[in-house]
């Protein structure tokens, strides 16, 4: 038994014309949106060591969680090229070829590849949009990563800013 934790990263700013999307930073939501739902997600699930995309708003979506949730901050984290995907299958790929063996993975990440990646794992539509800094836990049946295939995952847990109380 394997578990998977997706995490859309948080709000990001169109303010700054000329910024490539891979550079553009979190807005003032995304900023708010992070540490809650690091403060949530403390309660809810022991920290396990994140693999980030990349881009900007991942990177400061992952330091925003980090603020709310210091356990995550004291591990590590991957920073993983591939994870700059808006591709299902970009992502599962990675996923399959990844050579982790730990029970836990924990991915932030982006749309539409975390939405699709969600309703393929369960084998059928869970969500329509994963919202911003959006979060959700599924336990899959598996006993390596490289097994991973549609239709064999359980959501287990679903977080929305939106869903928390209001700071």
């Amino acid at each position: 038994m394997k578990t998977l934790y997706l995490l859309r990263h948080a709000k990001s700013s169109w303010d700054h014309s000329g910024v490539s999307d891979r550079d553009r930073p979190l807005n003032n939501r995304g900023q708010r949106d992070a540490p809650r739902m690091g403060a949530a997600l403390a309660q809810q699930i022991e920290p396990v060591a994140p693999c980030v995309s990349p881009a900007c708003r991942a990177q400061q979506t992952l330091e925003g969680v980090c603020q709310g949730w210091p356990a995550l901050a004291d591990l590590g984290h991957d920073t993983v090229e591939e994870l700059y995907t808006f591709s299902a299958d970009g992502v599962q790929d990675w996923i399959t070829g990844c050579g982790y063996d730990a029970s836990s993975l924990f991915i932030i990440g982006h749309n539409p590849a975390l939405t699709d990646l969600s309703n393929r794992l369960v084998g059928y539509p869970v969500l329509d949009n994963l919202p911003t800094a959006g979060f959700m836990r599924f336990s899959v049946v598996i006993d390596s990563w490289e097994q991973l295939r549609p239709g064999l995952a359980e959501l287990t847990l679903a977080l929305f800013p939106k869903d928390l109380p209001p700071s």
